[in-house]
């Protein structure tokens, strides 16, 4: 699902053709969008993450975009707190909620028992939540941390991948309304590991700096917000 660039349509195929009488379409409206972004660290604005959301609010100036990040959290910490944040009393009612997490279960494995299934029920709860209170739900796949070197291994870059494919799987289904596949695109040669240039200036394989936050804002952009006011 990374953005797919066209060639250049040659100048001879711009030709338009009016039927007398006839005006051309209009192009559609620009609507603006409330949009709910939760996360952990890589959405936390504390935690210098959640950059993705400053591309979307320049591209889309009339739209708001609130962040709900909090660094360190697994999907099951996410999801406790999911109804009381985005849908209390007196909150927005948001049209798109982004949903980007699992990376904190992946290495939890040991540790707090998580596996690729119980990511995936956690998830799962969060998109039918959001769709319950008429949102459009906005999936992230886990982006590449093969350098976090410290708990990647060959087993947990086996549940990445099996995650991510839920999550695709998920778009294809209908269940979600979109699917921006981050894996695939903040990587490049070794699929599991960050593109050199977008962890600049983090050195820990898991953080991407602003150069992968503005790739993963402009795809968001072009893939599901492009309509934003």
């Amino acid at each position: 699902m990374a953005t797919r660039v066209l060639s250049p349509i040659p100048a001879v195929a711009l030709a338009v053709f009016v039927v007398p009488g006839r005006a051309l379409a209009d192009p559609p409206p620009k609507i603006p969008v409330i949009v709910a972004a939760m996360g952990d660290s890589l959405t936390d604005a504390r935690s210098h993450g959640g950059k993705f959301l400053d591309v979307l609010r320049e591209r889309c100036p009339r739209s708001r975009f609130d962040n709900y990040g909090k660094g360190g959290q697994m999907v099951n910490q996410m999801r406790r707190r999911f109804a009381e944040d985005l849908f209390a009393p007196g909150r927005p009612k948001y049209t798109h909620v982004i949903v980007f997490g699992g990376v904190n279960d992946l290495y939890s494995d040991l540790t707090a028992g998580r596996t690729p299934t119980l990511i995936e029920r956690d998830l799962a709860l969060m998109y039918e939540e959001a769709h319950r209170h008429g949102a459009r739900v906005v999936a992230l796949s886990v982006a590449p941390w093969g350098g976090f070197t410290r708990y990647f291994n060959a087993s947990r870059s086996g549940a990445t991948f099996e995650v991510n494919r839920w999550i695709l799987a998920q778009g294809d289904a209908g269940a979600i309304d979109a699917v921006v596949d981050a894996f695939t695109l903040l990587s490049c040669g070794d699929p599991t590991m960050l593109c050199p240039r977008y962890m600049v200036p983090y050195k820990d394989g898991l953080h991407f700096g602003d150069e992968g936050h503005e790739r993963l804002g402009e795809a968001l952009f072009a893939q599901v917000f492009s309509n934003c006011a």
